[in-house]
């Protein structure tokens, strides 16, 4: 059956409409319109609730989704190796990242080494991120955290300790570091229910017999810097995340107990397709007993 039709299936799916579709693809509606109609008639299911112009898909066209991106991202993948006989000269590798940081050094480094190669970045929450990873809208992501999931692979990319910052003004803003017990009855600024960063920290506390004191539950970065900015708080981030500014003294925990670890994630049967293989070799690096920051792979954290 031709990938066409996958193509305008998959569109309709994303775009939520026919219309949509024919103009993200650059072809007719009714182009599009008669590629869902024979696939629905061939198939005999039903893969769109019709409501008016809006389609969403049914129970069906969910299952036929995934296995559609699962088989364009083969056939690219197939169109790749056959046009460049392995050399990787031209193409697109898609990423998906819950944040800029340490994938715009992955990028660099891979763009040091394929700068034929088209990349794009998707940016979301890290359910989005997974999601588009499973669903093959992307080849590869970096996430915060580990993800036990028998179809998964993961590469540890680098850890990070978790540390406090705080307005200038604050009293805390003196001290370079403080024991962990200090935090007890500091108002934290703490990021939604869910974050990498908040879990580590409070199971930190919680081992340390701390009852934290959540002074607002805010879901960005952006806003948490803001509300320490106002003097609403203690902000807690990645040392890797944390933007100098001169607002802000940054205060590490003695002893760094708290801590984010990086991974890349790819789909395990792709793990040694050309396209991901190049992207993991191209941003690991050198292993040393010296440094925790190593790419090993890792069925667990």
């Amino acid at each position: 059956m031709s990938t066409a039709r996958y193509r305008a299936f998959i569109s309709v799916a994303q775009q939520g409409s026919l219309s949509a579709a024919a103009r993200s693809l650059g072809v007719s509606q009714p182009t599009v319109s008669s590629q869902i109609a024979t696939l629905e008639r061939q198939s005999q299911i039903e893969l769109f609730h019709r409501q008016g112009y809006r389609m969403t898909l049914t129970s069906a066209g969910h299952k036929l989704m995934a296995l559609a991106q699962k088989l364009l991202a083969l056939e690219s993948e197939t169109e790749f190796f056959l046009r460049d006989s392995g050399q990787l000269n031209q193409g697109e590798l898609k990423i998906g990242a819950v944040g800029p940081f340490h994938v715009i050094e992955m990028v660099a480094s891979y763009r040091a080494r394929h700068p034929q190669l088209q990349l794009s970045i998707r940016m979301g929450n890290s359910q989005q991120v997974l999601q588009d990873l499973e669903n093959y809208t992307t080849d590869v992501s970096v996430l915060a955290g580990f993800y036990d999931r028998p179809e998964l692979l993961a590469l540890e990319y680098a850890r990070h300790a978790i540390i406090l910052f705080a307005h200038v003004d604050h009293p805390l803003a003196r001290r370079e570091q403080i024991e962990i017990h200090e935090l007890r009855g500091q108002p934290l600024l703490l990021r939604e229910q869910g974050s990498t960063t908040r879990s580590a920290l409070e199971k930190v506390l919680q081992e340390a017999g701390i009852e934290p004191r959540t002074s607002l539950e805010i879901g960005s970065r952006e806003a948490i810097r803001e509300a320490v900015a106002r003097g609403l708080g203690v902000g807690t981030v990645s040392e890797a995340e944390f933007i100098a500014d001169p607002r802000f003294k940054p205060v590490r925990i003695a002893g760094d107990p708290a801590r984010t670890t990086t991974y890349v994630y790819c789909m395990k049967e792709r793990s040694e397709s050309l396209l991901v293989r190049s992207f993991l070799n191209a941003i690991e690096r050198p292993k040393s007993p010296q440094t925790t920051d190593q790419c090993v792979f890792a069925p667990k954290p």
